[in-house]
């Protein structure tokens, strides 16, 4: 599944490190995937999971907090809820590039932070935590020994799965000061709990109160057989099936939610994949297509170029429009067949044009018309072509305006 690598920016003003794992086709809907504890977004599980679900046709966003894997910052002057703040900024990031999370995922202290987190996220309909503790305080058995250094220094450096990591005096408190399941209990949105019976880092126990604090719709799945970390692909596969069959019940699919009446346009945006020197993905609404160059440009022809989405562009408004008047007026047309080709001439090779030196483009339409029309109709719909939008604005002025994102 492709992969885009991109960063945006936390509560905190640092770039986050993101990966956005999407489907080849059509996107069903998006999910937030929220990792473990001083883990990452690249952890076997994230990844997993995220690939997975999107075969399933969910894309999923999943990103490093803040002073982890490649994000900025450091990870000493985090908390809990800085954690939950970069996630709400995450879904913020979703709703204004594609498709705000329709689905809230959460690994360990992760889940804990989605908790945390759903309730700023209106859009968010399907909530799922997996080994999640019922107390972001549980987290702190990891260095238990260390807690009152800590309260005593500010800031001691512990070891957590190999690791050295520095942890503040304010994570201590900030954690404490946690009330998650007052916040799970108003969560109002479907809950599904997966915890391993065997976990011999969070308990079962936690799955337990999680489940009882929330109302109802909520699930719960044994992943009986997987350690906490899920280390097990098939573990991963298995959690992934769930959640999109589970899910399916309370999501709309984004790629049928219509447009109302009189909206205003809606963008398109264009971002890098990193997968190749040229390719992009092409996303308006619900939709989503990858553009390229030929493999003669240096691209990997995994898409159209800029000038075909140019051309499709007028071709698709071309046989709409075609379309339009023939029904409207109750003529016979069976089909258009709509060709289109770029090409750049010489200037002074055309007559008609007010420009008379260097090159020009051209674009070359054959429009092919089927139905049982006669000669006057037929002319009509060939005038009629070039009254399309798209038409329109390629032969006016047009003003382009570029500034750079906030």
């Amino acid at each position: 599944m492709p992969t885009e690598r991109f960063q945006f920016t936390g509560e905190g003003g640092h770039q986050l490190a993101a990966a956005l794992d999407t489907p080849d086709g059509p996107v069903q809907a998006y999910a937030l995937f929220a990792h473990c504890f001083t883990c990452g977004k690249d952890v076997l599980a994230a990844k997993r999971i995220a690939a997975a679900l999107a075969a399933k046709g969910i894309a999923v966003l999943r990103f490093d907090f803040t002073g982890l894997g490649a994000s900025e910052g450091e990870f000493a002057n985090s908390t809990f809820s800085s954690n939950v703040a970069d996630l709400v900024r995450a879904a913020d990031h979703l709703r204004e590039t594609r498709n705000a999370p329709a689905i809230l995922i959460g690994h360990s202290l992760g889940g804990a932070a989605i908790l945390a987190a759903a309730g700023q996220i209106p859009e968010a309909k399907a909530v799922v935590t997996i080994a999640a503790p019922s107390d972001p305080v549980h987290v702190t058995h990891l260095f238990k020994d260390k807690i009152e250094d800590i309260r005593a220094q500010g800031k001691v450096e512990v070891q957590l799965a190999g690791r050295p990591f520095h942890i503040k005096r304010e994570f201590i408190d900030d954690i404490a000061e946690q009330n998650l399941m007052s916040q799970v209990a108003k969560l109002h949105k479907a809950l599904l709990v997966m915890q391993s019976p065997t976990d011999d880092t969070v308990g079962i126990d936690n799955a337990t109160r999680i489940f009882v604090a929330a109302k109802h719709p909520k699930s719960f799945v044994s992943l009986a057989g997987s350690d906490h970390l899920l280390s097990g692909k098939r573990d991963a596969a298995y959690v992934a099936d769930v959640i999109a069959a589970w899910a399916e019940r309370y999501i709309e699919p984004a790629a049928a939610q219509p447009d109302a009446a009189g909206e205003a346009p809606r963008s398109v945006v264009v971002r890098e994949t990193r997968n190749g020197k040229f390719q992009q993905t092409v996303t308006t609404g619900p939709h989503q297509m990858l553009a390229d160059e030929p493999v003669a440009a240096g691209g990997q022809d995994s898409g159209p170029g800029p000038y075909d989405f140019v051309l499709a562009g007028l071709g698709a408004c071309t046989s709409m429009t075609m379309r339009m008047y023939a029904d409207r007026k109750s003529l016979p047309l069976d089909r258009v067949t709509v060709t289109l080709k770029h090409s750049k001439i010489y200037a002074k090779d055309c007559e008609e044009c007010e420009t008379r030196e260097g090159m020009l483009d051209q674009i070359d339409r054959v429009i092919s018309i089927e139905g049982a029309l006669d000669a006057d109709q037929r002319k009509r719909l060939m005038e009629i072509a070039d009254k399309c939008p798209v038409h329109r604005t390629l032969t006016s002025e047009i003003r382009i305006v570029t500034k750079a994102a906030d």
